[in-house]
């Protein structure tokens, strides 16, 4: 189970509770957030809820809910899944009202910073939807090298969608 809390200048990363579901189901529920996700939108608070914290609990992967200080409603969700041999694959979503504000960079930059300083991460990567312009240009904007287009690579809720993938490694000049 993840109990790591992790800060940034104006937010805190604390586990995700089930209860987060009720102020991040208005974004996991939009089609326009949703757009580039490899499922569609969500149609019930339980329905997220069970997605974001399940019973069995998440073995490949650890998630954070983004909020302002140390309490408030989460305002966005961070998450990291374990993809062996000291690589790790990072996920995140914004609402809407805080898009365009820094939240992802900020949280990510704190995120990528705890991943390779304390758990032997050696590589971080993402994998974006090609037509996801915000995304692409925050991990370009992290440091991220942009390695390669995989054609095709997922058939989603909007068709067949060409990913990119960007890498980090912990030997690159740090941001």
């Amino acid at each position: 189970m993840n109990s790591l809390v992790l800060r940034s200048a104006r937010f805190t990363l604390r586990p995700m509770v089930r209860a987060d579901a009720a102020a991040l189901l208005p974004a996991f529920a939009d089609p326009a957030v949703m757009q580039w996700w490899s499922r569609g939108p969500f149609v019930s608070e339980q329905e997220l809820a069970e997605w974001l914290v399940p019973d069995s609990g998440w073995d490949e992967g650890r998630s954070w809910a983004v909020v302002e200080h140390a309490e408030g409603a989460a305002i966005g969700r961070m998450a990291v899944i374990d993809r062996g041999d000291g690589i790790s694959e990072l996920a995140c979503l914004t609402v809407p009202e805080w898009q365009g504000r820094g939240l992802a960079r900020e949280t990510l930059a704190v995120l990528i910073r705890h991943l390779f300083d304390n758990e032997d991460c050696r590589r971080i990567y993402a994998d974006v939807d090609i037509d996801n312009a915000a995304s692409n240009r925050l991990f370009e904007s992290l440091g991220f090298a942009r390695e390669g287009v995989l054609r095709e690579a997922m058939t989603t809720h909007i068709g067949r969608r060409d990913s990119v993938i960007w890498g980090l490694l912990d030997s690159d000049p740090r941001q």
